[in-house]
């Protein structure tokens, strides 16, 4: 079994120096950084199997399309999906999120319908509805959270009704690391026959995923949160609604035949995979998943539950220290502010030390909202942050604090 050192080994970038100090990086849940492996894979594909894949009987052609459906078929046994055309590439949760908000809506909600989405979504779960609601005229209505960071589970029941077309909810809050009782509303929602959506991009880096069991009808979610590249995603979906839905963009691939008297579209999953798509970072998509695998979920979980606990435990040890969020139901990542200092400052001296965390409302202004503040500073953890990072953060806060108050 690896030890934090030895995977701290396998992600060349720890290595760097930041103001002439050790990189302390603690922002992943803006984005992780990426093992060799995945640096590999990516290098690999340029060098050895740069070609377009579905399109062409030649081997390199060939060889491209067996690795890219073989990833599709490892994202499939990651999440534990029931078949593997469920499984839907795109450019990341936003555009997941967007492909459902545009083409459920048309197949599916009318005018005077309703679709409910949480207080304490990410922009990228509430915008896209925001959008599709100028062109199909439903209401969109907001399931609120209580102050510790828990949602308000009655009102929830209260809000499902038979206009209710979709619920749309984070799995974990990227602002305040809350983990939402998923399974809970999603078998209330179900009771109503209501679909639900998950945004999944800050659940799957923290524990291991089944759609099947949890009976979700779409999960989204981005590789390079889970250690793999940026720029390719995933959007789960359940065969009957993905077949019911039209295709979200027009071009290549997607087509089973094209004429000026009209067109037939192409099979699952590749009705909703327009265009030439990004194969290297699929096959880096491909070995992150790997990496994730020979580590384990058991080790991930463990070691962020020390994480989440001690970190808390050093901040509200340190007088003048709000920490948002304090349901104990949490995952990889805790947001607070220093007294009545702007978060923007504490991030910049940290980042004078070495230490990079995330300031301001987090693409989730309506949870600022909420508490009535501009925004919290962030620390979010991966696999491999260390004990000593916490400690080196927490000197590095106390130093902040002495300038700043």
């Amino acid at each position: 079994m690896k030890t934090i050192n030895d995977i701290r080994k396998d992600f060349p970038i720890l290595e760097e120096k930041i103001y002439n100090k050790p990189l302390v990086y603690l922002d992943n849940a803006a984005t992780s950084q990426k093992p060799l492996k995945v640096i590999d894979a990516m290098s690999n594909y340029y060098l050895h199997l740069n070609a377009n894949v579905h399109r062409g009987v030649h081997l390199l052609s060939q060889k491209a399309t067996d690795e890219f459906e073989k990833t599709r078929k490892n994202v499939q046994n990651f999440i534990g999906a029931k078949h593997s055309q469920e499984i839907i590439f795109t450019r990341g949760t936003t555009e997941s999120i967007n492909l459902v908000a545009s083409t459920f809506c048309q197949e599916f909600v009318k005018e005077g319908d309703e679709i409910i989405v949480s207080e304490m979504e990410h922009h990228s779960n509430i915008v896209p509805w925001q959008l599709a609601q100028n062109k199909y005229k439903f209401e969109i209505r907001v399931l609120p959270f209580k102050d510790r960071g828990e949602l308000d589970m009655e009102t929830f029941k209260s809000l499902l009704n038979s206009k209710t077309k979709l619920v749309a909810l984070t799995h974990v809050s990227n602002a305040l690391g809350v983990v939402n009782p998923i399974k809970e509303v999603i078998e209330l929602a179900h009771k109503k026959d209501i679909p639900v959506l998950i945004d999944g991009a800050q659940g799957v880096p923290h524990f291991k995923i089944n759609v099947e069991e949890l009976d979700c009808d779409f999960y989204a979610f981005s590789a390079h949160k889970l250690y793999g590249p940026m720029g390719i995603g995933v959007l789960y979906g359940k065969k009957k609604y993905l077949e019911a839905m039209p295709p979200y963009h027009g071009g290549g691939e997607m087509i089973k035949e094209v004429s000026f008297e009209g067109t037939t579209f192409n099979e699952l999953p590749f009705k909703f995979e327009a265009g030439t798509p990004s194969v290297a970072d699929v096959l880096g998509f491909n070995a992150a998943i790997e990496y994730i695998n020979e580590i384990g979920f058991d080790f991930i979980e463990k070691h962020e539950e020390f994480l989440m606990q001690y970190t808390s435990e050093k901040l509200l040890s340190l007088d003048d220290i709000k920490i948002y969020g304090t349901t104990p139901h949490k995952a990889g990542a805790i947001s607070f502010n220093l007294k009545d200092v702007h978060p923007f400052d504490v991030g910049t001296l940290l980042d004078q030390m070495g230490i990079a965390i995330r300031t301001g409302h987090h693409c989730a202004q309506t949870v600022m909202k909420h508490y009535n503040i501009v925004g919290t500073a962030r620390v979010s953890f991966g696999v491999y942050t260390s004990k000593e990072d916490i400690d080196i953060f927490i000197e590095g806060l106390k130093r902040a604090k002495t300038m700043l108050l």
